[in-house]
C-alpha cells in the first residue's frame, strides 16, 4: 500500500481508505456483522483511514462498536449543525458514539456555519480533543469557497469531489493545497456508481495489466491516488469484494500525469 504523508505532522496514511455513507448506516449488531467483515479486510489490506459524519445514520455507532477490527484506525468525522453550542454538543455526541476520547480528524461538513466551527475546532485542538482539523464539501460550486478557506484559514485536511471525469479539482484546489501544506482526501470516487455503470460494457484497456489493475474500479481510484496532491480517497462499501478491488488501487506503480490524461480521454470519449 501506497502512503502520503500529512503535510503539517509528517505522519504516513494510507492512499486508499473508507467512507461510510450509507454502508455503514446500519442499527442492529446482527446486521453489523458483515461490516466487521469489511474492516478485517479493510484493515490487513493496510487500511487505517475511515471517514464518517453525524449526517450518515447509524455509521458513527458502527464505527464505534466495529473500530477493533482495524489496527490503529485513524478517524475521521464531522460536525454538521449550525451555532456554537449545538455543534459542541454534536461534536460530543461523536466521541460518545465512537468510543474515543480524541478524534483523528474533525471536519465542518459541507461548509455549514463553518466560521463558528473553526473556532470551536481550534479549541478543541489546543485542548488535544482532535488533532486535526479540516472542511468538506461534494460540489464543485463550493470550490471558490474552499478556494477562500485554503488561503487564509489555518486547516490541516480539506475534503472534496475528484473523478476521472469530475478533474475540476486539479486546476486550482489541488496546487494550492500543496503550497498550503493541506492533506486532500477525495470523495465521490465513482460518482455514486454512474461512472461504474458507464463503463460496464467497457472492456479495460490492454495496458491495464502494466498496473495489474483487474477492474475499472481499481483504475478509476489508481487515476485519483496517483496525483501527488492527494492524501487519500474514501470509496465506500459494505461489500468484501468491492473492497478488495479498491484496496488494490493503492499498490504497485501509479499513473503517470500522461498516462493519467490517456485513460481520461478512454472513458470520456462518446
Amino acid at each position: 500500500m501506497l502512503y502520503r504523508q500529512i503535510p503539517k505532522s509528517g505522519e504516513d496514511l494510507p492512499v486508499i481508505g473508507l467512507g461510510t455513507w450509507r454502508t455503514f448506516d446500519v442499527a442492529s449488531e446482527r446486521g453489523r456483522i458483515p461490516l466487521g467483515k469489511v474492516l478485517d479486510h479493510f484493515s490487513t489490506a493496510g487500511g487505517r483511514f475511515i471517514d464518517t459524519s453525524p449526517m450518515y445514520g447509524k455509521a458513527e455507532e458502527a464505527i464505534g462498536e466495529l473500530q477493533s477490527h482495524v489496527k490503529k484506525p485513524f478517524i475521521a468525522t464531522k460536525v454538521w449543525t449550525r451555532g456554537r453550542e449545538a455543534g459542541i454538543e454534536q461534536m460530543k455526541r461523536s466521541m460518545r458514539f465512537l468510543r474515543v476520547t480524541q478524534i483523528d480528524l474533525l471536519q465542518i461538513h459541507n461548509l455549514v456555519d463553518w466560521h463558528t466551527h473553526l473556532q470551536t475546532l481550534r479549541n478543541w485542538k489546543s485542548a488535544e480533543k482532535v488533532r486535526y482539523i479540516g472542511v468538506t464539501h461534494y460540489q464543485t460550486a463550493a470550490f471558490p469557497q474552499l478556494a477562500e478557506i485554503m488561503q487564509t484559514e489555518d486547516i490541516d485536511f480539506v475534503q472534496l469531489p475528484l473523478s476521472i471525469e469530475l478533474p475540476d479539482a486539479e486546476q486550482r484546489l489541488l496546487p494550492l493545497a500543496q503550497s498550503k501544506r493541506i492533506a486532500v482526501i477525495v470523495n465521490r470516487p465513482f460518482e455514486e456508481g454512474a461512472l461504474l455503470r458507464k463503463v460496464r460494457s467497457k472492456p479495460l484497456p490492454p495496458w491495464a495489466a502494466d498496473f495489474e489493475s483487474k477492474s475499472w474500479s481499481e483504475l478509476f481510484l489508481r487515476y485519483i491516488v496517483s496525483h501527488p496532491a492527494v492524501t487519500c480517497v474514501i470509496p465506500a462499501t459494505g461489500n468484501v469484494e468491492h473492497l478488495a478491488e479498491n484496496m488494490r488501487a493503492g499498490e504497485g506503480r501509479m499513473l503517470s500525469m500522461e498516462e493519467r490524461t490517456r485513460l481520461r480521454k478512454l472513458v470520456t470519449q462518446r
